[in-house]
């Protein structure tokens, strides 16, 4: 697809300086831009490259000063949020598929909305239904009775099993699966386990999205839960009945073990592990590969593991990694106070 400068600018209410029929057909960071690509400057720190890219067209910000360049430049407030605004638009063109391609397999009870795309291979269950504009990618599975809201986009190979509600404007990457039995098991007189039942569902509300590889436990009883806006990482567990407050993001390998609620608007970090039945409350900030035992209160910041206050964990790391030389000063006072004491005993 190619576009002109002009038509750019129209579309992110830009400013042209330089020739507004200069035509790109692909995207590139502005160090790496060849001609006929599009790129954006919206830090100053960068400017330095504005006189040498080869990129035919800059998106820049206002307040951005040049001595020489050869691109043609669209002028905004932000460069970088218009460039998003492009990012989004492209990849509705990307995606504009309609239709159901050979080799879906659809039941005759499912009903599927206007405008949406079902790939080759896909399998939508009894009694499913599918909103309008959704991008279901080859190879999906929906399971009977499950329900999935407009403008959806599900990649290939996503299992959503039985019963799972999915909202309005989901993303859901490939490998994901939604739906799987909870870890349920319950010790017996025979010295095994048993398998208890999990006969609750997910709950995914609108604008959420979730990245590759995934997996998200349907309930024991109830529901497992993900509030508006929540955003995963890669290679994130959720166990049963989980509940996650809205706009919370979470980064990758992190698990969270069954029936714990959490907030909104929280930030929890990469390879956190957050133990069940626990209460998480809003807008609680989690680092890095921090181990979560207890409830946390509103707006806490913690780290570690087990994991304490930020601010206490970070005085406590500057005192551990000096343990060794610590060690050796109190070897040493000891020796001197021994030698003082042996000296006062035969005085």
């Amino acid at each position: 697809m190619e576009f002109t400068a002009q038509q750019i600018a129209a579309l992110i209410d830009g400013k042209i300086e330089g020739n507004p029929s200069e035509k790109v057909n692909t995207l590139a960071k502005i160090e790496e831009a060849k001609p006929g690509s599009l790129t954006f400057l919206a830090n100053p720190k960068y400017s330095s490259w504005l006189p040498i890219t080869r990129a035919s067209v800059v998106i820049i910000s206002d307040g951005i000063t040049y001595q020489a360049n050869t691109s043609t430049l669209i002028r905004v407030k932000d460069a970088r949020e218009a460039f998003t605004k492009l990012l989004e638009t492209y990849q509705k063109l990307q995606f504009s598929k309609s239709g159901i391609e050979d080799g879906a397999k659809i039941s005759k009870t499912a009903k599927i909305g206007k405008e949406s795309y079902i790939g080759s291979y896909a399998y939508i269950g009894d009694n499913v239904i599918i909103g309008n504009n959704v991008k279901i990618f080859p190879t999906v599975y929906v399971g009977d009775n499950s329900r999935i809201g407009d403008d959806c986009i599900i990649y290939s190979g996503v299992k959503i099993y039985q019963e799972s509600i999915i909202g309005n404007s989901c993303t859901i990457h490939s490998g994901v699966v939604i739906g799987g039995d909870g870890f349920g098991f319950v010790p017996n007189t025979e010295n095994n386990y048993r398998k208890m039942p999990q006969v609750g569902n997910v709950i995914i509300e609108n604008n959420v999205e979730i990245g590759s590889n995934c997996t998200i436990d349907r309930a024991t009883m109830g529901s497992t839960i993900l509030r508006r806006g929540v955003k995963l990482d890669n290679l994130i567990q959720i166990g049963h009945n989980v509940e996650i407050g809205e706009n919370t993001v979470i980064v990758s390998q992190t698990g969270i073990a069954g029936s714990t609620k959490i907030g909104r608007d929280c930030m929890i970090g990469g390879q956190v592990g957050i133990i069940g039945h626990l209460k998480i409350g809003d807008r609680v900030k989690i680092a890095a590969q921090s181990g979560i035992s207890n409830n946390l209160k509103d707006d806490e910041v913690v780290q570690g593991s087990p994991a304490f206050s930020h601010f206490n964990y970070k005085k406590s790391y500057i005192r551990f990694k000096t343990l060794p030389e610590l060690y050796k000063k109190i070897e040493e006072l000891e020796s001197k106070i021994a030698a003082v004491t042996v000296n006062k005993k035969y005085q």
